[in-house]
C-alpha cells in the first residue's frame, strides 16, 4: 500500500495534470472518454466516498486486465453509472428506461445466462449499491453493504422491473414468471465511506469466480472481508488511475 501511496503523491495528476481514459465499446456498450483529475485521485488518497470517475475507471481496468478477449465478456456486462441513478430516474424516467433497454438490446444473445452489473448511486454523491440482472431467468440480485433492501430505492426497482419486461417484449420472449429479486447476505461496511469499495469488491468477486448464480448467503470464499480485502481494492483503484497508459 505504501508503494501505491507514493505513486499517488508523485503522480502528475496530484499536481494539476489531467489524464484521459478511452473506453472501448466493450465496457459500457458505447465508446467514449473520461477525464481523471486531482479530485478523483484524492478520493483514494484521502479515503473519501468514491465518485463515478473512479468507479468507471476501475470497471475499465478490470475489463482490460481480466475480461477482454475471454469468455467473461459473454457472461458479464456493465451499465454506466453516470447515466442511471436516483437523480436521473427522478428527472427523466423515460430516458433512463430507454437507455437500459438499448443496452440490453445491444447484446448478441440475451437467452444465455449472463449478468448485467449496475452500480447504482442513491444520488448526489450518495450511497452505492450493486444490482446484478440475469435477463434470461428474470432474476435480480441486490447487494448492499448497509442493512436493508431495494425498498429503500422504490423508483430504482420500479424502473428495472419495467425495463426488463419491456426488453423481453421487444425480443418477443414470453414472461413465464414474475421477476425475482434476491437480497444477498454479504459483508457490511462499518463506516460511512466504504460503500464504493464494497460494491467494486462484490463485482470483482463474482467475475473472478465466473459465477452467474450468486448464493443468497454470498460465496463461501468471501463471507467476510478483512481490511486487507478493501486495501487490495484501493490498490487496484490507484493502479487504474495512475498506470492506465500500460493498458490502453
Amino acid at each position: 500500500m505504501m508503494r501505491l501511496e507514493k505513486m499517488v503523491e508523485e503522480s502528475d495528476i496530484m499536481h494539476g495534470a489531467i489524464r484521459s481514459v478511452d473506453f472501448d465499446e466493450g465496457v459500457f456498450g458505447f465508446a467514449h472518454s473520461e477525464i481523471i483529475a486531482k479530485e478523483d485521485m484524492q478520493q483514494l488518497f484521502e479515503h473519501e466516498e468514491l465518485g463515478i470517475v473512479v468507479i468507471h475507471t476501475y470497471i475499465w481496468y478490470m475489463y482490460v486486465t481480466l475480461m477482454r478477449g475471454t469468455e467473461l465478456c459473454n457472461r458479464f456486462n456493465f451499465i454506466a453509472a453516470s447515466r442511471i441513478n436516483t437523480t436521473f430516474i427522478t428527472k427523466n424516467p423515460t430516458s433512463v428506461k430507454n437507455e437500459l433497454v438499448d443496452r440490453f438490446m445491444a447484446a448478441d444473445d440475451n437467452t444465455t445466462p449472463s449478468l448485467y452489473f449496475l452500480l447504482f448511486n442513491s444520488g448526489n454523491g450518495g450511497h452505492w449499491v450493486l444490482v446484478a440482472m440475469d435477463l434470461s431467468r428474470l432474476m435480480v440480485y441486490y447487494l448492499d453493504s448497509l442493512s436493508g433492501d431495494w425498498s429503500k430505492y422504490p423508483s430504482m426497482k420500479k424502473t428495472i422491473d419495467a425495463v426488463i419486461l419491456k426488453f423481453r417484449s421487444k425480443k418477443n420472449y414470453r414472461n413465464r414468471k414474475d421477476i425475482t429479486w434476491i437480497r444477498v447476505q454479504y459483508p457490511q461496511q462499518n463506516n460511512s465511506v466504504d460503500c464504493g469499495f464494497f460494491v467494486l469488491r462484490f463485482m470483482r468477486d463474482i467475475i473472478a469466480l465466473n459465477r452467474i448464480d450468486i448464493p443468497k448467503m454470498y460465496f463461501e470464499e468471501y463471507k467476510s472481508y478483512s481490511r486487507a480485502h478493501l486495501d487490495e481494492m484501493k490498490d487496484e483503484c490507484v493502479n487504474s488511475l495512475v498506470i492506465k497508459e500500460s493498458y490502453s
